[in-house]
């Protein structure tokens, strides 16, 4: 149940007030029938103790019976006056405890308030809405990164390992609109919608960008064919998890040195990081004997590319490291060589695991290019 239904229950529970000002307006009746009740029966000649007794007895309906005869006509309707209000400010305020005490006990195990003013607070964050597997590796980065994020999902067996985890959770249906206002779309900065399925991501999509047209919106595609639909419901970036991962492996097929060389460098990670925010990739091979490009010089290599990558490390097999390399120097077997990429990167690098091609030279000659 998301956050605004729980809220309209609790509103109709307290709708004459909140909680503690019922209590308390039933406290209030309660004291004055006992203290007119008091006054009356001190009135008749009753002493403080045995009228007080006495209204005691009556209000809460113990019937023990009368401390002095009720004998005359002022007494019987004293008496029946503060059974009637005894009893109605009894009833009252039995059910004022009993509503006071199961609202601060759902509030308290919700974490309702709490998590309002947490809401209220975000700006400029982003709203996860799905915690599936790539679900919790965004809440992952994210908060590893100390970017603030709020995670909307529906299912409460997920959100308790998200909060244990300390995240930030609302319990709702991201296809609510009432429950993205609630997650703050109006401050927040981008949606991510990394749900499994494709309708669902559309219409959050479509959602989303009615609710805040300025939002940055990043979905998620299981089918190609919905990329298109994605885009024209208003998402800024489609991801099709099946194609990264497809992609990711020829990685690391072309590029098995890239791990080994970037891995154990945080600062070459950060960088990489900084890089993809451009469009560009760091990757690192290790050039083959006999690929395509070796034996050129970098600015060949560079050349015949078409501006896929260029060259800005070069360690050489015997040991020599050139952090900025020369246009001249040579690209040789066993050298390694860190690219910066843009465009295809697979395609980039199979340009070094290529063999040379054979042209024809002359009549029965043949030189590899």
């Amino acid at each position: 149940m998301a956050l605004k239904g729980i809220r309209a229950q609790l509103a109709a529970q307290t709708s004459l007030g909140s909680p503690t000002q019922n209590l308390v307006r039933a406290a209030l009746f309660v004291c004055l029938v006992y203290v007119l009740s008091t006054a009356g029966f001190l009135a008749s000649g009753w002493s403080l103790a045995d009228a007080f007794f006495m209204v005691t007895i009556t209000i809460f309906s113990v019937g023990y019976g009368e401390v002095h005869p009720l004998d005359t006509a002022w007494l019987r309707l004293l008496d029946e006056t503060t059974i009637i209000f005894g009893c109605i400010g009894m009833i009252v305020l039995t059910g004022a405890l009993v509503q006071a005490f199961s609202h601060y006990q759902v509030v308290r195990l919700l974490g309702i308030d709490r998590m309002e003013k947490q809401i209220e607070k975000l700006s400029g964050h982003t709203i996860i809405c799905g915690l599936g597997r790539i679900g919790h590796q965004l809440a992952k980065e994210l908060a590893g990164a100390a970017s603030p994020f709020i995670i909307v999902e529906r299912d409460t067996v997920k959100l308790a390992e998200a909060r244990a985890l300390g995240y930030l959770c609302l319990t709702g249906d991201a296809t609510d609109e009432g429950v993205l206002e609630e997650a703050g779309i109006a401050r927040a900065r981008v949606l991510a919608t990394v749900l499994p399925n494709d309708a669902a991501n559309v219409f959050i999509t479509l959602s989303a960008r009615n609710m805040n047209p300025a939002l940055e919106i990043i979905a998620r595609g299981e089918v190609p064919s919905t990329e298109s639909k994605l885009i024209h419901a208003g998402a800024n970036q489609v991801v099709l998890p099946a194609h990264i991962g497809a992609e990711r492996i020829a990685e690391q097929i072309l590029y098995p040195a890239t791990h080994k060389y970037i891995g154990n460098s945080p600062h070459l990670r950060e960088i990489k990081r900084g890089l993809r925010d451009f469009g560009l990739e760091i990757e690192v091979v290790t050039v083959p004997e006999g690929g395509a490009l070796t034996g050129l010089t970098i600015a060949e290599a560079e050349q015949r590319s078409r501006g896929a990558f260029f060259v800005i490390h070069l360690d050489r097999a015997d040991g020599t490291s050139f952090p900025h390399p020369p246009e001249t120097e040579i690209v040789g077997p066993g050298d390694t060589v860190v690219l910066v990429m843009r465009g295809s990167k697979v395609g980039a690098g199979a340009l070094f695991s290529a063999a040379r091609q054979k042209v024809r030279v002359g009549r029965g000659g043949y030189a590899a290019v």
